[in-house]
C-alpha cells in the first residue's frame, strides 16, 4: 500500500536475509554532448568537488520529489548546532499511527523503544521509514505540541533550502507525504542540497551503507536495508536516497566516487531510475564501456521505495 506513491509499508526487524541477482542493466556509449536515452523528465549531474555542472535536462523544472525530502530532513539534523547523534528518543505511538494512517513508508519503530538520533537517521534514510522522520522532526523541531514542533522542523528544512541557494524548492512535510500539494524541487537544487549532505561526514556514512543491524536500549534489533538498489551495484556509489510518489513517479538522488573525483546525480520522475543512473555515470567518467549493473536485491519483505 502506498501513501502518494511513497512505498508500501514495511521493514525487516532481526535476522537479514539473502541477496539474489537481477537482471543486467547495460548503459549506451558515452556521447559527446551528454548521456544519451534518458527516460527521467528532471535530471542532474555535478561533479562535486569544484560543484560544476556536468550535464543536466530540465534542471530547474520544480517537480514532487517524494521521499527524497528526507535528505533534507537529516541535513538539518546533523548540521543543527550542537547536535549529539547518541541523544536517545523515545518512540511514540503516534509514529506509528502516522504511517497506519497513510500506509506510508516505515521502519516499524515499536512504541517505547529508545533509540539514538544516529539510528533513527538510518531507520529514516535506508528503508525511508516516515515513522523514523516522524520522531526526528519531533525531536529537533521546538514548541509545546508534537504538531508546533513538526511545523517548526519543516521551517528549518526551509530555511535552510534558502541558504542552500535553492530557490525553486518548497517543503511542506518532513518526509515527503505533502500536506498542501507544496512539497517540490528541481534537479539542480537538488543536487546542490545532495552534496551539502555529503559534506557531513555521519550522514555520508549512513547514506552508503546497503544494510544495517541497530538495537534498541531494550535489546530489540531492527535491520533495515538500504531502498536504493545501485549502491553495491556500481562501483563507486556511496549514496543517496530514493523516492517514489505518484505525482513524483520514481525519484534517485545519487553519488559516486572514483579517483578521489565524486559525481553527484539526480533524476526525477523516471521510468527507468536506475538505468538512467548507470548511463548518466558511465558519461560522467567517461566509461568507454557500457557497464553491465546486476541491482543488489532487497530481502523479501524489506521496505521497498
Amino acid at each position: 500500500m502506498r501513501t502518494r506513491g511513497l512505498g508500501r509499508a514495511g521493514a525487516v526487524v532481526a535476522t537479514a536475509g539473502a541477496v539474489l541477482a537481477a537482471g543486467p542493466l547495460v548503459a549506451p556509449a558515452q556521447a559527446a554532448s551528454g548521456p544519451s536515452g534518458i527516460s527521467a523528465k528532471g535530471a542532474f549531474l555535478l561533479d562535486s568537488g569544484p560543484n560544476k555542472t556536468l550535464w543536466s535536462k530540465a534542471a530547474d523544472t520544480k517537480r514532487e520529489m517524494a521521499s527524497t525530502t528526507k535528505i533534507m530532513a537529516a541535513a538539518v539534523v546533523v548540521t543543527t548546532k550542537g547536535v549529539d547523534l547518541n541523544r536517545k528518543i523515545t518512540v511514540k505511538q503516534a509514529y506509528r499511527d502516522y504511517v497506519a494512517r497513510n500506509g506510508a513508508s516505515t521502519a516499524d519503530l515499536k512504541t517505547g523503544d529508545k533509540l539514538t538520533v544516529r539510528q533513527l537517521l538510518y531507520g529514516m534514510m535506508l528503508p525511508s521509514g516516515c515513522d523514523a522522520a516522524y520522531a526526528l522532526a519531533d525531536a529537533f523541531g521546538s514548541g509545546s505540541t508534537t504538531s508546533a514542533r513538526t511545523k517548526s522542523f519543516i521551517s528549518k528544512m526551509n530555511k535552510k533550502a534558502a541558504d542552500l541557494g535553492m530557490k525553486n524548492t518548497k517543503f511542506d512535510s518532513f518526509d515527503g507525504i505533502s500536506t498542501t500539494g507544496k512539497n517540490y524541487s528541481t534537479p539542480r537544487d537538488m543536487a546542490k542540497l545532495a552534496r551539502h549532505a555529503l559534506a557531513n561526514s555521519a550522514l555520508r556514512e549512513v547514506v552508503k551503507a546497503p544494510k544495517t543491524v541497530q538495537k534498541a536500549t531494550n535489546g530489540r534489533t531492527y535491520t533495515w536495508y538500504n531502498t536504493n538498489k545501485l549502491l553495491g551495484s556500481y562501483k563507486g556509489v556511496v549514496g543517496i536516497k530514493t523516492g517514489t510518489g505518484t505525482k513524483a513517479g520514481p525519484c534517485l538522488v545519487f553519488a559516486a566516487t572514483r579517483d578521489k573525483r565524486t559525481v553527484v546525480g539526480v533524476i526525477l520522475n523516471s521510468a527507468n531510475r536506475y538505468p538512467d543512473a548507470t548511463k548518466m555515470l558511465d558519461w560522467a567518467f567517461k566509461q568507454k564501456t557500457p557497464t553491465k549493473v546486476t541491482l543488489r536485491q532487497l530481502p523479501p519483505g524489506a521496505q521497498q521505495d
